[in-house]
């Protein structure tokens, strides 16, 4: 879904770097800064490198003069705030209102303001929503780059998140690994007297199955051989 993160009067370089690497995280690149600060803030050295390789969002991202530039084709527009504003659009939580708009198809934009200032009351009345990140009541104030964060991460839960690759299965050592690491334990067992060779019983094939089933990896092997080892060498030193 067409996706845009509006930044109005951003002051600080580092912070419009840190907004390019969020959304690239969470796969958006859609990035318009209303009069920063600085007219050449997406190549300055401090951007560049608080991007942290989301040098491609930078070269995307575009400055404009006026917020109405900025929504051009937008339909959903949304206004980050720490508090509702009297008049203004309904205020949720980001996480109650992306899941109910997110089916709509809208092409949608943030609007986060100035790290100084926050929102105007103006900005925000041109909103359809108002977002209010959940945060302690004691302390509301979060970095520009982390609200961006938040705010990329749960629309794109909102749009379904991304799959992660299952877990690559741990490779299980082979039958001669543990049938060599079997051989080592029985020798530990019979130094430290938990072994009888003359009656084993049936410890050893009860060994050997446990083993089978816990399917030991060639460094979980290579553990049970030094603990063998320890066990035969610290037998030995202990007798008479």
């Amino acid at each position: 879904m067409a996706t845009r993160f509006v930044l109005i009067q951003p002051s600080h370089a580092g912070n419009v770097g840190a907004a390019a690497r969020a959304l690239k995280v969470m796969g958006f690149d859609d990035l318009v800064l209303v009069q920063p600060r600085w007219e050449d803030v997406l190549a300055l050295d401090e951007t560049i490198e608080r991007a942290s390789g989301a040098v491609d969002v930078l070269r995307k991202a575009r400055a404009v003069d006026t917020l109405e530039e900025a929504l051009d084709g937008v339909t959903h527009v949304m206004g980050t705030v720490m508090t509702p504003r009297d008049f203004g659009p309904p205020t949720f939580t980001p996480r109650e209102h992306l899941a109910a708009i997110a089916p709509a198809g809208h092409h949608v934009a943030f609007l986060f303001g100035s790290e100084r200032y926050g929102m105007r009351n103006d900005d925000v009345y041109r909103c359809h929503a108002a977002l209010r990140i959940p945060v302690a009541p004691d302390y509301g104030s979060l970095n520009l780059a982390a609200a961006i964060q938040v705010i990329a991460y749960e629309w794109r839960q909102a749009l379904g998140g991304f799959d992660l690759p299952p877990p690559a299965p741990p490779v299980a050592a082979d039958a001669a690994a543990v049938a060599g690491m079997l051989k080592h334990w029985e020798q530990a067992l019979v130094e430290i007297g938990f072994l009888d060779p003359a009656a084993p019983k049936k410890l050893m094939p009860r060994l050997n199955q446990l083993f089978n089933r816990a399917q030991p990896t060639p460094e979980e092997i290579h553990i049970l051989r030094g603990v063998a080892k320890s066990m035969a060498e610290a037998a030995r030193k202990a007798k008479p």
